[in-house]
């Protein structure tokens, strides 16, 4: 059974930085995609960042630039480095990875942007 587990998420200044770790572990299964997504409360999941097998990449507009997507595929682990964080970043951040068309998700990690 696949699981993903989200680390790295916490409280930070606005203007910070902070990086999340996605793990996958309990399979060899290399995901097609790897994605963050976030729910802030009250509002909709969002898609923030994906990267394929291939580090093709895509952001939502809302962290072009100011936020990196990377993977190593060996150790089936992905990340997400936000940097200039801003208080409407504040959400619950969730690792997707999509295999064969099965969407697999992590419990997800807190991040606050507060002063």
């Amino acid at each position: 059974q696949v699981q993903l587990v989200e680390s790295g998420g916490g409280l930070v200044q606005p203007g910070g930085s902070l990086t999340l770790q996605c793990e996958a572990s309990g399979s060899n299964v290399i995901f097609e995609t790897m994605s963050w997504y976030r729910q802030a409360p009250g509002e909709q999941r969002e898609l923030v960042a994906t990267i394929t097998t291939g580090s093709h990449t895509y952001y939502t507009a809302s962290v072009q630039g100011r936020f990196t997507i990377s993977r190593v595929n060996a150790r089936n682990t992905a990340y997400l480095q936000m940097n200039n964080l801003k208080p409407e970043d504040t959400a619950v951040y969730l690792c997707h990875g999509l295999h064969f068309g099965n969407d697999f998700w992590g419990g997800g990690t807190q991040v606050t942007v507060s002063s």
